[in-house]
């Protein structure tokens, strides 16, 4: 429905503080909203007319300026809310009928001094209407199930439209999710692994901006082994210092000064046996025989002889003092250099000491250190070598060979070391500051392959593709738009060129006669010159008997002013277009047959003709409520909306119509109803005690009618109630009690003080029904069908 409700309204006058989400609520609670039909009921003075102003403040584009701050709210379908600052914003004819529209038009019927406001009709003129035809059958039918011409084109334009804008939001909407799903999942979401990506409050938006990082042509994601050293580094913990390490003393130098005095070092040769000091072998063999034989064997061992003292004097010159001890000099030199070497062969490097990001440099070191010692020991080996030979040959002197000392390069090795290590130790006030940019670097890596694995790139240019698409749509869309407005406006302006303001009087004069039966009444265009142009300037007037009446009745004002409306909507401004209708209260100062001549004009040229898109009308009269449940659609819930203003003091409300209101077609049915529920009802169901307390005056009021129309003579003294019970007179005192003491309480005062009597009430209900249905039960069976009830076989 184009208008689906008044949302608030505040400070309009009975309207002080309404709100129709509190007030218009169904059985379910489900909020209600106004149907193609609306129609209103409300004493005079509770606000119809209010209603109606906001309404044509809609049409008109203003509203008066008497209202001191008035606040109102009218939601539309499919558009903005309107509102006392935005009176014109939505694109919906509307028409309405009201006292303010009769002033403004119909100013003759206030002062007769005044003229009726002219409107025009198409009038005949084949050409142009030839014309017009081609024009509105190239435009087409705009009706939204089965549209022709250039509504066909736009029609099938927007369905192209919308059809690519869902792709395009299916497009963006999955690329948002999976955005979101890397930013905030629970799951997989980059915000919930702080740890590793370092942001805690990590959106969206940060996604995206990282993402613009990542996607820049000069950025490089850190490689695989990056990521797996900045992982490891994001598990350090700040470490002990390390402490430093003695740094080794190689005796490389003395060790080359000592070898080369003992290796180079002459023994003298008297008293040296000749064949052992030319054979080092010999002379190595018999020194080991000697520590054997000597004061243990007197006999050589190998040969048997005996060894003399004489050659036991010979071997003690040979091996003297002086070569023993240049012996034992050589030995403890070995010795030394056999600890240097087991020295040097270790080190007190511990790797697990450092960060993880100096490992690699220990690393390195451990294994240069490694090389260079094997080279350092090589040299140590060779000073024992030569050591070992000087030794097996002692008598003779040799020329040491010093080999290369590489015990520097140790030492630098060594400080090498004690360089990582104070990097090391200062790096602890470091780390919090490489573990965060640790994380970035991580984050932006995980970045750049979830842009990969999602393709963002392509999926964007598809979306771009998507929008260059839709765009192009658009503006075809506009194009065909711009195209039917040309199209109306052509029409417009051949229309206003057959403009014939002697048809709208005649229009006019049509539904007076037709209907109303007003002959001796009319409305008359009348031609004069208008001072301000060359054109010729229209007005129109009301006829009686030829001549301009004057002094009309209330009631013939009424009728002229409905009749002008009605006629109004076939001017070249409405006609065709299906505008919402509100007519407030066009019956008054109507006698009965005047009320349902308007309610014929009403349905015949409204609503019979579907010449709307939403229909609101609004009175105070029953009598004109009765026939409007009459219209067309007006019994079917899904078509029509029955309300009823109420109001209280100084302030009214709207709601619901309610059921004996809207649902009987007279009060005398819904009088008859109550009793039959009287009748019926469940005397342990407290929601139906009401009905009890009502009876009497239900019961009063139903036999007075019934009564007077079945005895409608006027005897003196008659009592219609024996008469209609016949033989019963229980029933009859009972009901003549009831209606008496029960309706009434002047007299009786103390009736008020004590409950009503329930079951007897109940009986008289199904006395009265029984009597009525053995009376005239072809009338009873009628009043049955009134009220819904299903007779029974």
């Amino acid at each position: 429905m184009p208008i689906t409700k008044f949302k608030h309204i505040k400070n309009l006058a009975v309207f002080l503080d309404f709100d129709w989400d509190r007030s218009l609520r169904d059985e379910g609670n489900n909020i209600v909203t106004f149907n193609p039909i609306n129609i209103f009921y409300g004493r005079n003075y509770s606000g119809k007319t209010t209603l109606s102003r906001i309404i044509r403040a809609l049409e008109t584009g203003k509203i008066s300026e008497k209202y001191e701050n008035p606040e109102f709210s009218v939601s539309i379908q499919g558009e903005s809310d309107a509102n006392q600052i935005n009176l014109t914003g939505h694109n919906k004819k509307i028409r309405v009928f009201n006292e303010d529209f009769v002033k403004d038009n119909l100013r003759f019927i206030s002062n007769s001094d005044e003229n009726i406001i002219p409107f025009a009709i198409l009038g005949g003129n084949t050409s142009l209407e030839e014309e017009i035809a081609k024009l509105n059958n190239e435009l087409g039918n705009s009706d939204e199930e089965s549209p022709t011409g250039f509504y066909l084109e736009l029609s099938n334009a927007r369905k192209n439209y919308t059809s690519t804008k869902n792709r395009h939001k299916s497009a963006i909407d999955q690329l948002d999710k999976q955005l979101s799903q890397k930013a905030i999942n629970r799951e997989i979401g980059i915000k919930y692994k702080p740890e590793r990506f370092g942001d805690q409050n990590y959106t969206k938006t940060k996604l995206e901006n990282d993402i613009k990082t990542v996607l820049v042509k000069d950025f490089q994601p850190i490689s695989n082994i990056e990521q797996e050293r900045l992982l490891k580094l994001l598990d350090e913990k700040p470490n002990n210092t390390i402490p430093t390490i003695q740094l080794p003393v190689f005796s490389f130098d003395k060790f080359i000064t000592e070898a080369n005095k003992l290796i180079s070092q002459s023994i003298s040769e008297s008293g040296k046996i000749e064949q052992l000091v030319k054979d080092s072998i010999l002379n190595r063999w018999v020194k080991e025989g000697k520590n054997i034989h000597k004061g243990q064997l007197e006999d050589c061992a190998f040969c048997g002889n005996e060894i003399t003292s004489a050659r036991w004097a010979d071997i003690d010159r040979h091996f003297d003092e002086e070569s023993e001890k240049l012996t034992q000099s050589i030995e403890l030199l070995i010795d030394k250099i056999d600890k240097e070497i087991s020295f040097s062969e270790t080190t007190n490097i511990q790797k697990d000491y450092f960060y993880s990001k100096f490992h690699t440099k220990i690393d390195q070191l451990e294994i240069l250190y490694s090389r260079v010692v094997s080279f350092y020991i090589n040299s140590l080996y060779e000073i024992k070598s030569q050591l070992i030979s000087r030794k097996d040959d002692i008598i003779n002197s040799r020329i040491f060979n010093a080999p290369r000392d590489y015990s520097g390069r140790l030492l630098w090795i060594y400080q090498i070391y004690e360089n990582i290590r104070n990097s090391s130790n200062q790096y602890t006030n470091k780390l919090s500051s490489d573990q965060n940019n640790a994380k970035i670097s991580l984050r932006l890596r995980e970045v750049y392959d979830f842009t990969a694995t999602i393709q963002y790139i392509n999926e964007c240019a598809s979306i771009a593709e998507i929008k260059i698409e839709l765009d192009e749509k658009e503006i075809t869309g506009k194009g065909i738009s711009n195209k039917i407005q040309a199209h109306l406006k052509l029409i417009e302006d051949k229309q206003r060129l057959m403009n014939d303001e002697e048809k709208g009087a005649l229009k006019v004069n049509e539904y007076l006669n037709n209907y109303f039966g007003h002959d001796f009444l009319a409305l008359k265009a009348i031609e004069e010159e208008d001072p301000n142009s060359k054109n010729k300037k229209i007005r129109f007037e009301i006829i009686r008997n030829n001549k301009k009446a004057h002094h009309l009745s209330e009631g013939e004002c009424s009728l002229i002013a409905f009749c002008y409306f009605m006629a109004k909507l076939e001017d070249i401004e409405t006609k065709g277009s299906k505008p919402i209708i509100w007519i407030d209260d066009p019956i008054s100062s109507l006698d009965a047959n005047h009320i349902f001549f308007i309610y014929s004009l009403i349905n015949s040229e409204i609503v019979s003709r579907k010449e709307f898109e939403q229909l609101f009308i609004s009175t105070h009269n029953l009598d004109f409520l009765k026939y409007l449940k009459r219209l067309p659609g007006a019994s079917n819930k899904n078509e029509s909306k029955y309300f009823i203003i109420n109001r209280e003091h100084e302030q009214s409300t709207i709601k619901l119509m309610p059921r004996y209101l809207k649902d009987y077609v007279t009060e005398f049915n819904y009088l008859f109803h109550q009793i039959y529920i009287c009748a019926n009802a469940d005397l342990d169901d407290e929601q139906q005690h009401f009905v009890f307390y009502n009876f009497a005056n239900n019961t009063r009021k139903f036999l007075e009618a019934f009564l007077f129309y079945k005895y409608p003579n006027a005897i003196e003294k008659d009592d219609k109630l024996l008469r209609f019970f016949g033989d019963n007179k229980q029933a009859s005192a009972m009901t003549d009690r009831i209606n008496n003491e029960y309706s009434h309480l002047e007299g009786i005062f103390e009736r008020s003080m004590i409950p009503v009597d329930v079951p007897e009430m109940k009986k008289i209900a199904s006395f009265v029904l029984k009597r009525i249905e053995d009376k005239d039960k072809e009338q009873f069976e009628a009043l049955l069908k009134s009220i819904e009830v299903e007779i029974a076989e």
